[in-house]
């Protein structure tokens, strides 16, 4: 495999590449104990809910392509866009897995409305995915990325998101169990294994100097700014976005505390 060419000129090498989607993999574990097994989850709704081997998937806020790669290994028939604004994230992703049949990376912005025009898709897909990166968004982002998927998406089409999602306001001890039930899960995970966090493996990213123009892009189009605080963390702020995008059945296939699949279904 050739590697991947970035905006610098620059080339990722893929055993490069591969090795941070590996420390990526496992800080993300740490915080996310039960990431396998989500992902496990989805896919099983995801081969159930389209019904056949080869369905047209998008992936959105893909990172460096964890979600998507998975869904390709249970299903290598499929065909998987995953889309994000991350410069390096995806990056990696393409140089780690630019040679896997049915995977494409699309550069789109989910604030930005219009974002799939961008896909070049040939027919309507069959699912529209994401697992912790919906959260990001503002209420109003949140609001406007469902409406566009839904009309995306083809008739009787599934949106499968795998998030930290609390109770609201009107469940205070709902909301406060489920939060200690996951922060548990993950102090006894952190406890037992050595893991480097979100932040430290930025600050590492910071200064391989293979990424550092990569990373400058990344600060530049400021994907976290609406990071922290955002409302798009409420199951009940993430069921009402879906149900006013006109998805007429909303809930919740797996769970443990507040980490959730959320599966929503178009109308046939």
């Amino acid at each position: 495999m050739a590697g991947s060419a970035v905006d610098n000129g620059e080339v990722l090498d893929p055993e490069v590449a591969r090795a941070w989607i590996d420390r990526w993999d496992l800080q993300q574990q740490g915080y996310l104990p039960d990431r396998e097994e989500r992902f496990t989850a989805l896919i099983d709704v995801l081969e159930d809910a389209v019904g056949r081997p080869g369905p047209l998937v998008v992936d959105l806020g893909c990172g460096p392509g964890s979600l998507a790669v998975r869904v390709l290994t249970r299903m290598p028939q499929a065909t998987v866009v995953a889309i994000d604004a991350d410069p390096l994230t995806m990056a990696l992703g393409r140089a780690a897995y630019g040679d896997l049949p049915g995977l494409r990376f699309v550069d789109a912005d989910l604030r930005v409305a219009g974002w799939s025009a961008s896909l070049d898709l040939d027919r309507k897909p069959d699912a529209v995915v994401t697992t912790t990166a919906l959260h990001w968004l503002t209420q109003d982002a949140l609001v406007a990325t469902y409406a566009e998927a839904a009309k995306l998406l083809s008739p009787g089409g599934v949106l499968l998101n795998g998030d930290h999602m609390l109770e609201d306001d009107s469940a205070p001890t709902l909301t406060r169990l489920g939060r200690a039930m996951s922060a548990r899960r993950e102090q006894r995970y952190m406890s037992a294994t050595r893991i480097e966090s979100w932040d430290d493996w930025w600050a590492a990213v910071a200064v391989d100097p293979d990424l550092a123009a990569l990373h400058a892009e990344r600060e530049a189009r400021s994907v976290e700014s609406e990071h922290h605080g955002s409302p798009a963390g409420f199951l009940s702020v993430q069921t009402r976005a879906l149900q006013a995008a006109g998805f007429t059945e909303v809930g919740t296939l797996w769970q443990y505390g507040y980490n959730r699949l959320l599966c929503a279904v178009l109308p046939a």
